[in-house]
């Protein structure tokens, strides 16, 4: 393939072993990115890179331009195009596959960790389905943006290593500024990718899939008495933990298809996804989920659902038996929605300031979780904010809270709840076995609690209307300034000095409510 910059293969410091290409070439078709006529490197992540082991200063610029727009391949790469198939709004589709991105291989970090490669937008593939192939740079810088928002926030993620403007135009609605992105990814395996090979009833390669997920992601399965069903049991944990977390911060990932839940248990494919603001378990901004199946308030269930569609992929490597297989299968999936709100609830304690669990039952903190939560919807509050300003309610500064309801019978009910968590938090200070540390002498009362739970409250999420804002300037002006000092501020969302712009304050309502976003293809 020809290059459009000189660039020296090994330039960057890649040292690629790809055991996917190697162990699984069913899985996915060799495949070359297209050429970028004029390459131009708009964003690259520092601090990942050197978690990578690459060298960030020799890929910032014309270097990086070339890698990552795929004109210039380093040594050891192996682009593919994956395959994989997946339920798409409940309708199941045999063949997927990477229809605009390519693994390029893996690197394994500087702390062990395998890690893929990959490109998005690079161009069309055998699975593009008529697509183009391409991307916008919009969408790849907001996949930036809210990857580096998540992994801030301890939400496991993808992550965006570059963006790559490359020099054409791609046509959506109207034509707009092309781009790459590169992602870093735990691995790529999905759902669907053990779907497609189920679909297919080729159990030869769907073990030889077994065997790689398990090496990759939980290696002490490899000598269990049933490694198909520890893998199911891993990854129900895995999402379990993550969907809680998503629920605990107020992202909507907006496209909960099989082929967008990994193995790995990242957060991936960061098309119409969104932040909450006014709390209400039924919002849904993305553009294309017209009956709400992906709404917040649903996103546990869709996610039992999709191990569901796992499960049923690796019955045959359960058990020979098929009814014994179903009866093991539904055992772990029968498990998860208490697991999830075993999650929800701890997380949840965090965000109240409560150390530990009370000592009966948790039947009272869920109570008092979702009269919060009810509060919050009734009065259409930012979901956020609330939490944040509860903080200042713990060092007996509750102005800041009430600020935020606006009718008297909802101030009664604050006030009533108020009472019932303080005497919680006062019976968790009690407990001999708290966790929370002695607070300083001089220290204000509740000073301890509200900064552990500032901690565990966000200040800063990327707010939808600053998101779009940022890319806005991007596409439209090429002017990234909006982004990063977005970027910046999204980096540290718990952070307390003081920010250069309002990124914490929520968009006028009218403006949330009107609020769409896009897959972005």
């Amino acid at each position: 393939m020809t290059t459009q910059t000189a660039v020296q293969p090994a330039a960057g410091g890649f040292r690629f072993d790809n055991s996917f290409v190697r162990e699984l070439p069913a899985a996915c078709v060799a495949w070359q990115p297209a050429l970028a006529p004029q390459p131009r490197l708009r964003f690259l992540n520092h601090q990942l890179a050197d978690e990578l082991g690459l060298d960030a200063q020799a890929l910032d610029g014309e270097v990086g331009a070339a890698i990552f727009s795929g004109n210039a391949l380093p040594d050891g790469a192996e682009p593919v195009a994956q395959a994989y198939a997946g339920h798409q709004f409940g309708g199941f589709s045999p063949q997927l596959g990477d229809g605009r991105a390519l693994l390029l291989g893996e690197l394994v970090d500087r702390r062990g960790r395998r890690r893929d490669l990959a490109f998005k937008g690079s161009g069309p593939t055998p699975f593009s389905r008529g697509g183009d192939g391409k991307a916008a740079i919009g969408p790849m810088l907001r996949e930036v943006l809210i990857g580096e928002a998540m992994h801030a926030l301890g939400v496991p993620t993808t992550r965006a290593l570059a963006v790559v403007a490359t020099g054409e135009r791609v046509r959506r609605d109207r034509f707009l500024p092309g781009a790459v992105l590169t992602r870093v990814a735990a691995s790529h395996l999905r759902v669907g990718t053990f779907q497609f090979f189920a679909a297919r009833d080729d159990e030869p390669t769907l073990r030889a899939l077994l065997a790689h997920a398990i090496a990759r992601h939980d290696p002490a399965l490899r000598d269990a008495a049933n490694p198909a069903l520890g893998l199911l049991e891993a990854v129900a944990g895995r999402q379990a933990a993550l969907i809680a977390q998503w629920m605990n911060v107020g992202f909507i990932h907006g496209v909960m298809n099989t082929d967008n839940m990994t193995i790995s248990g990242e957060t991936i494919d960061y098309g119409p996804c969104a932040f909450l603001e006014a709390y209400d378990p039924a919002t849904v901004f993305s553009s294309i989920d017209h009956q709400g199946r992906y709404a917040f308030g649903n996103q546990p269930r869709v996610a039992l659902w999709n191990l569901a569609r796992l499960a049923e992929s690796l019955l045959p490597l359960i058990e020979p038996d098929t009814e014994r297989a179903v009866a093991l299968a539904t055992g772990v999936l029968d498990a998860f929605p208490a697991r999830l709100r075993a999650n929800l609830l701890a997380g949840r304690r965090a965000k109240l300031g409560i150390a530990h669990p009370a000592a009966a039952d948790d039947t009272d903190d869920e109570r008092l979780i979702d009269d919060w939560l009810s509060l919050l919807q009734a009065g259409r509050i930012d979901f956020t904010l609330a939490w944040r300003r509860l903080a200042d309610a713990a060092l007996g500064n509750e102005a800041p809270l009430r600020a935020l309801v606006d009718d008297s019978q909802a101030a009664a009910t604050l006030t009533g709840w108020l009472e019932r968590w303080r005497a919680r938090c006062e019976a968790d200070d009690r407990r001999a076995s708290t966790t929370v540390p002695a607070a300083p002498r001089d220290a204000a009362p509740g000073a301890v609690r509200a900064a552990s739970m500032r901690l565990a409250n966000p200040r800063v999420i990327p707010r939808n209307h600053r998101v779009e804002e940022a890319l806005a300037a991007a596409t439209e002006h090429d002017d990234l300034g909006p982004f990063d000092r977005l970027l910046s501020a999204v980096r540290d969302p718990y952070g307390e000095e003081p920010l250069a712009q309002p990124y914490d304050e929520p968009a006028d309502p009218g403006i949330t409510a009107a609020y769409r976003t896009f897959c972005g293809t």
